[in-house]
């Protein structure tokens, strides 16, 4: 049983460098509220699998792209699935926890996701469109994305690769969840500036779109990010499930929108200690 101050390895990399978000910023903002009820020691993801077995828990944060370490990852998941330690997010994400295939299945059982295959031979499933996008199914944070006509769709024989149409959308919200819980939800209202966010005011359909894809992940525990964007009929489609390590835009919310996040994860972390 964890003692009656848990103890826990905060995974971040405070020194990687996003596209208009600064990580370290957010970790020290949520380590330094967590302190009040867990004792914390921060390391580099390169560092947690040595580590991991002196604590009650890890929780993996803003690790950045896997991507630049995947040997290294999966070393630290295959050693702390076999030793039962315990890991926030699970280690059993079936979104991008796992890389992009989900987007391939989703699109192809008929949810609302930006139509999504990665082979040749279904891209007369995509709708037709002048410029398609085409990512590593193992990318993160745009890593490998390009944008092209499609005359230079790339080969897609070794099933590494995503495609999927430019969709001309209207702008890409978010929805933060702890557990099964909501939290708040943030949208980029220029499609060019994704980053630049506010608050977003979801509704209930908005909602019932966000908590299918959470159920769908089945994790008990942790903190996922539906990303979707709006559709030029209205609708939304997911962009992306988060469910490894998603950024939060903490900033982007008040004091009492911050509050109400770092309670509701700090609940969850007893909790997931606890069970």
């Amino acid at each position: 049983m964890p003692a009656a101050r848990p103890r826990l390895l905060y995974v971040t990399d405070l020194a990687y460098q996003a596209r208009g978000r600064r990580y370290c910023d957010e970790d020290v903002l949520l380590t330094s509220r967590l302190r009040a009820d867990f004792d914390l020691a921060l390391c580099h993801p390169l560092d947690a699998a040595a580590l991991m077995h002196s604590f009650d828990g890890v929780v993996v944060r803003n690790s950045g792209p896997v991507l630049d370490y995947r040997k290294e990852y999966e070393a630290f998941r295959e050693r702390a699935l076999a030793d039962g330690v315990r890991v926030y997010n699970p280690l059993t994400g079936r979104a991008d926890m796992a890389g992009k295939q989900y987007l391939v299945d989703l699109s192809a059982a008929g949810h609302p996701v930006i139509p999504t295959v990665d082979r040749a031979e279904d891209l007369h499933r995509l709708p037709a469109a002048e410029r398609y996008v085409v990512k590593p199914k193992l990318g993160a944070d745009s890593i490998g994305l390009r944008i092209l006509p499609p005359r230079e769709l790339p080969d897609l024989s070794d099933g590494s690769l995503l495609v999927q149409p430019c969709v001309d959308f209207s702008y890409e919200v978010s929805f933060i969840y702890v557990d099964h819980d909501f939290q708040y939800a943030l949208y980029a209202p220029r499609p060019d500036r994704r980053w630049e966010l506010r608050p977003y005011r979801p509704t209930v359909r908005d909602l019932e779109f966000a908590r299918r894809f959470i159920d769908w992940n089945g994790l008990a525990h942790g903190i996922q990010r539906v990303d979707a964007c709006r559709a030029p009929d209205g609708e939304l489609l997911l962009v992306e499930l988060e469910d490894l390590n998603p950024y939060l835009s903490l900033d982007a919310l008040d004091e009492a929108g911050r509050d109400a996040f770092v309670g509701a994860t700090t609940r969850s972390l007893h909790r997931f200690l606890d069970g």
